[in-house]
């Protein structure tokens, strides 16, 4: 079992950056994929992006591509999401979550969570 805790949302302006972490808990971190997912006020949950075990496979959701950067450092049992260039569509909160196997894009297959890192990105 792995225990999730994101880290580094608050509030930005629009354009900004911000750097999200996800500290995992246990010795079998680089046994999971790991994937960031969001939720804004009044929406369903939607992927955001997605690395596999040993960090050379990614993939991201259309929305971010291109301004969003998912790293893994597996000797400190951690998970990035550098965000760049964020706007108020951003605003949202964002967890983490791990699944044991290949990453996957659909956040049913996950099957530990954080508890999310408000991000809100103002105007």
């Amino acid at each position: 079992q792995v225990q999730l805790v994101e880290s580094g949302g608050g509030l930005v302006q629009a354009g900004g950056s911000l750097r999200l972490s996800c500290a995992a808990s246990g010795r079998t971190f680089s046994t999971y994929a790991m994937g960031w997912f969001r939720q804004a006020p009044g929406k369903e949950r939607e992927f955001v992006a997605a690395i596999n075990r040993s960090g050379d496979s990614i993939y991201y959701a259309d929305s971010v591509k291109g301004r969003s950067t998912i790293s893994r450092d597996n000797a400190k049992n951690t998970v990035y999401l550098q965000m760049n260039n964020l706007g108020p569509e951003d605003t949202a909160v964002y967890y983490c979550a791990a699944r044991m196997g290949v990453m996957a894009l659909r956040g049913d297959l996950y099957n530990y969570w954080g508890q999310g890192t408000q991000v809100t990105v103002s105007s």
